[in-house]
């Protein structure tokens, strides 16, 4: 049972706030794909079953039947196993989950895993990339927080 209503419909100043940061990021020339991935896998981390269902739903919608995108998605928490993605989204998902797991260990985001990920993005997509992997964990932290079901809107 969702234990208060989503904080952005409380404080929806809030809510554009975040929603600017959403754009900007987006704006960086960044991959679409490459931050669903990223919102994904940050999302299965922190058990945020909201985003996970929302970043599958907006991804089939957008990928209609591409196989290609279908075996990323599903394979996400597998991605170091698995042949379906480039070096430049490997180094975006570990970066996500360095991020993410910061507790996990003494040096939380090491040398390697960032500079693996400047040597596959600009400056301006490196940037977008940080933002939205920390937008990506408010978002789960909230929803996490309050009980946001999958496949509930937040607004309800």
């Amino acid at each position: 049972m969702q234990r208060l209503k989503n904080p952005g419909v409380i404080l929806p100043e809030a809510t554009k706030a975040i929603q600017d940061l959403v754009k900007a990021t987006m704006s960086a020339g960044l991959p679409s794909q490459t931050m669903d991935l990223v919102h994904l896998r940050t999302s299965q981390i922190n058990g945020c079953s909201f985003c996970v269902n929302s970043t599958m739903e907006t991804a089939k919608k957008a990928a209609g039947f591409d196989e290609q995108l279908f075996s990323q998605l599903f394979s996400v928490p597998a991605w170091r196993e698995t042949p379906w993605f480039n070096d430049a989204e490997r180094a975006a998902l570990a970066l996500a989950e360095a991020m993410t797991r910061l507790c996990d260990r003494a040096d939380p985001v090491p040398d390697e895993v960032w500079d693996e990920a400047a040597r596959h993005y600009d400056e301006r997509q490196l940037a977008a990339l940080v933002l939205w992997i920390a937008t990506t964990n408010l978002f789960n932290r909230i929803n996490v927080t309050v009980r946001q079901s999958a496949g509930q809107a937040p607004w309800e």
